[in-house]
């Protein structure tokens, strides 16, 4: 990939700064050398301009350096991962202004910093680059950041859904349905809507809609589900109300563009996802469903079932009104995949607030704790409620190595395009003194108490009959804190026997 100029000039003025540091001179000592003015020299160092080949020499020579060493691409030192990191364009792809920096700012802070600082920076960025972490997975985290920053509760969207639903007469106290949507979309927003089956087999039953902004087109797949086509045709009204132009062109997204893209894509599900469940009508619904004595599955699908069928919708509202409306700031978000012909569990979504930080996706190819009620309620189907093709399950959990409490609600379903897939959804609530009052059905018979673990891999269990590989990492952790000890005992032996 060629460089662009604002890289070329980046590094050409720390590597400017870099020599002249190390010659100990000043922007005044270094501009009296070579004749060039303070300011210009400045704003050399700052990237903002690049010297013509005659004033190269000029500096070259002042600094004692070669015209090919001045304008190669590489800073030697502790500078030399910065140069990395300008010329991989890996800071093009974090959205650096979502947390207020800028990234010039970022660059000078770097630059700046201590060479141990350095180091571990460049360390990371290896990192980085040996696990293949792409802008993709810098674009989510940063989104998720952005989530738990707001506590997961955007009041704006929740007011423009209320003004939508108020300019079109939408009435959200009754389940939506697509018909109502479609014909919105195509009355007042000029839209043209065709059904079709465009899930062959080699799009594995990703692609579920595709919209076409030059003629206004949306491409649905017609075997999508009810519940599907009222999410998708939601978030098209969203783009629409909220004049969102920046966007993915597919559901589900193949690539991101930018973060804007994300971003986007994120508030347009959002506000789809408060049009279809009511915030007044589930704060009710969970008020009554968390202050009860016993645990009753059948309310749950009550609440569900009267906005959607779609688990993985309900749940991820849940997850925007538990922090503002029920004081539950330390809980997670999880999605789960499992596919009958092979042994692992994938976890490809997920979001923790606060300190919930398990059960949090490790290395993909370990294999995710059984004993959690999201990953049983996969493989032991029979053994929980269902209705409608949905399934629930609670948990209490107890982490085996922190100790760490949590009620865990789950859902599961099978994936409407890949009947091979099964889908788990969960919620998990950190159990501290307070939250273990407000809930009262804790301690009931229906409310099962597990101690589980991370990852099979990672786990001290002994005798887990839901185990499915030893666990091979936390036994090489022993094996070398056993050796750390022995060494430890032999230094111990050999200043007795010297003193």
């Amino acid at each position: 990939m060629p460089l662009k100029e604002e890289q070329i000039r980046r590094i050409f003025g720390l590597k400017l700064r870099q020599l002249r540091e190390k010659k100990d001179l000043s922007l005044y000592g270094l501009s009296k050398k070579t004749g060039l003015s303070k300011s210009y020299l400045n704003e050399i160092e700052k990237g903002k301009k690049y010297p013509k080949p005659d004033k190269i020499v000029a500096i070259s020579e002042a600094l004692d350096s070669s015209y090919d060493d001045m304008v190669s691409m590489k800073l030697s030192g502790k500078m030399g991962p910065l140069s990395d990191m300008i010329l991989s364009g890996v800071l093009k792809e974090i959205p650096l202004q979502m947390f207020g920096i800028e990234e010039n700012h970022l660059i000078d802070i770097i630059a700046n910093a201590p060479e141990k600082v350095t180091a571990f920076i460049g360390t990371l960025f290896e990192m980085a680059r040996s696990f293949d972490i792409s802008k993709d997975y810098f674009y989510l985290s940063a989104l998720r950041s952005y989530q738990e920053a707001h506590m997961n509760y955007f009041p704006e969207i929740e007011k423009s859904v209320k003004s939508f639903c108020n300019r079109y007469q939408i009435n959200t106290e009754k389940k939506l349905s697509s018909k109502e949507l479609d014909e919105l979309l195509q009355e007042e927003f000029g839209y043209s809507i065709i059904y079709k089956k465009i899930n062959h087999k080699d799009l594995d039953g990703q692609i579920r809609s595709v919209f076409v902004p030059q003629r206004k087109e949306l491409l649905l797949d017609s075997e999508m589900s009810e519940s599907q086509k009222v999410f998708i045709l939601a978030k098209e009204l969203a783009y629409c109300h909220m004049n969102i132009n920046v966007r993915p062109l597919t559901f589900s997204w193949i690539k991101f563009q930018g973060f804007d893209e994300v971003l986007n894509n994120y508030k347009a599900s959002y506000f789809a996802g408060a049009l279809i469940i009511n915030e007044d009508h589930l704060k009710k619904g969970l008020e009554k469903i968390l202050g009860a004595k016993t645990w009753n599955p059948n309310a749950l699908f009550k609440l569900m079932f009267s906005f959607t069928e779609s688990a993985e919708t309900f749940f991820q509202r849940i997850t925007n009104l538990l922090p503002v409306h029920f004081g539950i700031n330390d809980m997670f978000f999880l999605r789960l995949s499992h596919t009958d012909d092979e042994k692992t569990i994938e976890m490809n979504k997920e979001f923790h607030m606060g300190k919930s930080d398990h059960p949090r996706g490790v290395n993909s190819m370990e294999n995710y704790c059984r004993r959690w009620v999201c990953t049983d309620i996969l493989v032991n189907k029979r053994d929980y409620s269902e209705q409608k093709g949905v399934r629930l399950g609670i948990q209490k959990s107890r982490f085996e190595n922190s100790g760490d409490e949590h009620l865990i609600f789950t859902a599961s379903n099978q994936d409407p395009f890949n009947r091979k897939v099964e889908r788990s959804v969960c919620i998990g609530i950190s159990l501290d003194a307070r939250q273990k009052r407000k809930l009262k059905f804790l301690d009931g018979k229906k409310v099962k108490n597990r101690e589980v673990g991370k990852t099979c891999e990672r786990c001290a269990i002994e005798d887990c009959q839901e185990r499915v590989v030893k666990p091979k990492i936390l036994n090489r952790l022993k094996h070398k804190e056993r050796i750390e000890e022995r060494i430890e005992k032999l230094i111990d032996e050999l200043k007795f026997l010297t003193d």
